[in-house]
């Protein structure tokens, strides 16, 4: 009995580190035709009534490289028709931009990303679309 009780207690330290959370398993990954998108917010999860930024890197979806000198922008409508939308700014890091998108309600809001290389009208933009899940609003004081 003693030694299935120090297995069983092994086994629950070794389990212990894989049940922390990794910043990188929380990332939305999307294709497009030509872009490869790793899209994460802050706060996470994205609450009702507060400002979500939304971090964007984007790279050619052949080379991996980043895409420095695109343009793009991100929007989302609810179920019951509200919308919220924010143009691309570049950050400092290569490849990455970033909007804000403020959700009036919560559940689920039909979200997308349209993009393209240069900042050029003749180029095409590319969408890539997800289901955005919106819970309440935070407690005051938590």
């Amino acid at each position: 009995m003693k030694i299935s009780h120090a297995l069983l207690c092994v086994a629950l330290l070794a389990a212990i580190p894989s049940c922390g959370s990794n910043p990188r398993t929380l990332d939305l990954r999307l294709w497009s035709d030509s872009y490869a998108f790793r899209v994460t917010t802050d706060p996470r999860p994205p609450r009702a009534l507060e400002p979500i930024t939304y971090r964007i890197v984007v790279q050619d979806k052949k080379t991996g490289q980043p895409i420095e000198t695109g343009e793009g922008r991100i929007f989302a409508t609810s179920a019951d028709r509200a919308n919220t939308s924010d143009g691309f700014r570049k950050e400092k890091e290569l490849g990455t931009y970033s909007g804000k998108l403020f959700f009036a309600t919560t559940g689920d809001w039909a979200a997308a990303i349209q993009f393209r290389r240069e900042k050029n009208p003749a180029m095409p933009l590319e969408r890539v679309d997800w289901i955005q899940t919106v819970h309440p609003a935070a407690e005051p004081g938590t």
